[in-house]
C-alpha cells in the first residue's frame, strides 16, 4: 500500500479501510484519460452508464438511479461534535463516538466483491493557496467518473497532498442501497466525511456539498477565511472593466440561470463570465478585498427547466462530453427533460416506456455533470491562483410581496443581518401551502457545518479582517402584481440590476436611504428597451413600512431559536431597523 504515496498517514488510513471493507482490489486514480476510458467501459459493461446518441451527444452517457435514490437525504445527515450546541439547531447532531460506530458497522465487508478507489481531489486550482485538497474512496465507479469532472483529481493532487501533508478523509460505500442503511456523517473537528447507502451525487461525490461546504465551512472559520453556497460571475463594460459578483440564492431562485446570463440587447459590448455557478471560497486579500475561487471544476446542475429560452449557455455544454443522471430519452436516443422542447420521450427516468400517467419523464431533480470549460461565458480567471476581487454580495430569496427588487445594506453586519434573514416562500406545488415563509440564510440552511449563531459571528468578524469590503445587496426577482403576474421580467434583464449594484460599489450612482437599506432611484435603473411603465417600477422598489415591521418582528423570532449564542451585533442591528421603521409610521 505504501508504494502508491509517500504520505503515512494516507497510506495508513487507505489500509485500514481495505481491512474494515475488504474490497477484491484497490485502485489508486490518476485522473488520466486512459484510466477514464477504462472506468467509462467498465460502466458499459455493468449497465451503470447507457451511451446516447452518438450523432447528436459525443462521448456522454445515462446513468439511472435506484428510484429510492435520487437526492440529498438531510434528515440522515449528521454533524457529528463531541457537544451538541457546536453543531446547532439548524443541524442533526450525533456524537463522533456513536456516529463512528454506527456507520462502521456498516462498512464492516460492504465492499467485498467490488473495486476500492482511491481519489485524490483538490477544490480549487491546483496551486492556489486558496484550495483545499481531500481523498475520497469510494467502491462507485460513478463517482470516480463524476468526480474526475467535478474537482481536479488524479496524481497533481496527490503530489500536492504529499507536499502538504493536510487532506480531507472521505468514506463512501454505496452498501445495499437501503434507505434503512444510509447515512451521511461530517466530522468537522477530524476533517472527515462518512457516506453509506446512496450513489446519488450530493450523497456520495464528497469533494461537492460535504467537502466544500459543510467540512469546509468549519476550516473556513479555523483559518480566517469564507466556504460560501454562492455563484461567482465576472460583468465586463464595453470599456473592458470587469467586476466580480458573488451572489447566494435558495434553491428555485435562478442561481444558475443568473451565473451564466446572457445581457440583453440593449446591452451591447457587455459581457458576463462564470466563474462558478454554485460554490464560492473568499479570503481577505493584502488589499483589503476578499478573493474568491470556486472550488469545483465542473457543474453538477438540475436539468429539468433548462431550455434554449431559460439559460441558452447551459443548455449549448450538453451536447458532448457530459453525464447525464434520471433523464428521459428519445426515440433516438437523446437526452430530454421537461422544459426542454415539445419532443415526447420514448423511456422515462426508470428505463420504463414513456406514460404521462407515471408522473414527469425525467425526474425533477435529475443532474447533469459537465466541465466548467464546456459554459460559452466560462473565463480561465476560474484556474486563477490568487482567485478573482469580489465587488458585491448578493443575497436573493422568492418573494411574491414586500420584498423590493433591489437594495443595499447599510453597513458590512446590517449586511449580515440581510443574509440571516434570507427566506422564501414556499409554492403550492411544493408544499401544499402558498406563501410560507421558509428562512434560508445565506442559503447555507442545508450546508453549513455548524451552529448558525457561530457562522453569524464569523460573517462578523470580517469586518475587522479586511477594510474594502464588498458591498452587500438583496435582490428578489419575483415580485408579483395584484393579478398574480410578475412584476419583474428576470432572466438576462437582471443585467439591470447587476449594473446598478455594480455601479453603486464604483460610488457613481446615488440612492434613497430607507429603514431596510439602500433602494434605486427609478431613474438610476437603466429600463432601455424594456416595456416596464415607470409605475411598476416605482412598486418593485417601494417599501411597506408595516410590512416590514411585522417581517421584522418574525425574523427576530427566527434568530432568538439561536439562543444565548446569537451575537449581540446581529439584535443591535434588528433593533436600528425596527426603531427607524417605528419611527416612521409613528
Amino acid at each position: 500500500m505504501s508504494s502508491n504515496t509517500s504520505n503515512a498517514a494516507l497510506a495508513e488510513w487507505v489500509a485500514s479501510v481495505a481491512k474494515l471493507t475488504e474490497p477484491d482490489n484497490i485502485q489508486w486514480c490518476t485522473g488520466s484519460d486512459a484510466e477514464n476510458q477504462q472506468l467509462t467501459e467498465l460502466l458499459l459493461e455493468s449497465g451503470d452508464f447507457k451511451p446516447l446518441n452518438p450523432q447528436t451527444h459525443p462521448n456522454s452517457y445515462l446513468h439511472l438511479s435506484d428510484p429510492e435514490d435520487v437526492a440529498r437525504v438531510e434528515h440522515l445527515t449528521f454533524i457529528c461534535t463531541p457537544d451538541e450546541a457546536d453543531a446547532g439547531p439548524n443541524n442533526n447532531w450525533m456524537t463522533p463516538a456513536a456516529a463512528h460506530a454506527k456507520i462502521d458497522a456498516l462498512y464492516r465487508g460492504a465492499m467485498r466483491g467490488r473495486t476500492m478507489y482511491v481519489i485524490p481531489y483538490c477544490m480549487g486550482p491546483i496551486d492556489s493557496p486558496l484550495s483545499r485538497c481531500g481523498v475520497e474512496i469510494t467502491d462507485s465507479a460513478y463517482v470516480v467518473a463524476n468526480m474526475r469532472i467535478m474537482t481536479r483529481m488524479g496524481a497533481p493532487a496527490l503530489a500536492r497532498i504529499e507536499r502538504e501533508g493536510t487532506f480531507v478523509k472521505g468514506l463512501h460505500s454505496i452498501g445495499d442501497l437501503s434507505p434503512e442503511r444510509r447515512f451521511i456523517m461530517h466530522f468537522p473537528e477530524e476533517l472527515s466525511i462518512k457516506s453509506i447507502g446512496s450513489g446519488y451525487g450530493g450523497n456520495a461525490l464528497l469533494g461537492e456539498k460535504c467537502h466544500a461546504l459543510r467540512i469546509a465551512s468549519y476550516q473556513a472559520r479555523t483559518e480566517g477565511w469564507l466556504a460560501e453556497h454562492m455563484l461567482i460571475l465576472g460583468l465586463e463594460s464595453p470599456a473592458g472593466e470587469i467586476h466580480y459578483v458573488a451572489a447566494a440564492f435558495p434553491s428555485a431562485c435562478g442561481k444558475t440561470n443568473l451565473a451564466m446570463l446572457i445581457p440583453p440587447e440593449s446591452y451591447k459590448g457587455w459581457k458576463i463570465w462564470t466563474v462558478g455557478d454554485d460554490i464560492c471560497w473568499m479570503r481577505p486579500g493584502s488589499d483589503g478585498r476578499l478573493w474568491a475561487i470556486n472550488p469545483e471544476a465542473g457543474f453538477f446542475g438540475v436539468v429539468p427547466g433548462t431550455s434554449e429560452q431559460t439559460n441558452p449557455n447551459a443548455l449549448s455544454m450538453l451536447y458532448q462530453d457530459t453525464i447525464f443522471t434520471n433523464v428521459a430519452t428519445t426515440e433516438d436516443n437523446q437526452p430530454w427533460w421537461e422544459g426542454l422542447d415539445d419532443r415526447t420521450p420514448a423511456k422515462d427516468w426508470q428505463g420504463r416506456d414513456y406514460d404521462p400517467a407515471n408522473g414527469p419523464a425525467a425526474h425533477p431533480n435529475s443532474r447533469f455533470t459537465v466541465s466548467s470549460k464546456r459554459c460559452p461565458s466560462y473565463t480561465d480567471k476560474a484556474e486563477a491562483p490568487q482567485g478573482v476581487p469580489i465587488s458585491a454580495i448578493i443575497f436573493g430569496g422568492r418573494r411574491e410581496r414586500l420584498v423590493p427588487l433591489v437594495f443595499e445594506a447599510k453597513s458590512w453586519a446590517h449586511g449580515v443581518l440581510v443574509g440571516a434573514a434570507m427566506a422564501s416562500e414556499t409554492t403550492a406545488a411544493a408544499t401544499g401551502a402558498v406563501g410560507l415563509v421558509r428562512r434560508d440564510p445565506m442559503a447555507m440552511q442545508p450546508f453549513c457545518g455548524y451552529n448558525f449563531a457561530d457562522y453569524w459571528e464569523h460573517w462578523l468578524s470580517f469586518a475587522d479582517k479586511a477594510d474594502n469590503l464588498p458591498g452587500i445587496f438583496h435582490v428578489n426577482w419575483f415580485r408579483k402584481d395584484a393579478n398574480d403576474g410578475f412584476m419583474w421580467p428576470g432572466f438576462g434583464d437582471n443585467m439591470r440590476v447587476l449594473e446598478w449594484i455594480v455601479e453603486r460599489c464604483q460610488g457613481l450612482v446615488s440612492a434613497t436611504e430607507t429603514a431596510v437599506g439602500y433602494l434605486p432611484r427609478p431613474a438610476d435603473l437603466n429600463i432601455d428597451g424594456l416595456e416596464l411603465p415607470i409605475e411598476q417600477l416605482e412598486a418593485l422598489l417601494e417599501v411597506d413600512q408595516q410590512g416590514w415591521l411585522e417581517e421584522m418582528d418574525q425574523i427576530a423570532a427566527y434568530l432568538g431559536t439561536y439562543g444565548e449564542r446569537l451575537p449581540e451585533a446581529l439584535k443591535a442591528e434588528l433593533l436600528l431597523v425596527k426603531e427607524q421603521l417605528a419611527r416612521n409610521l409613528a
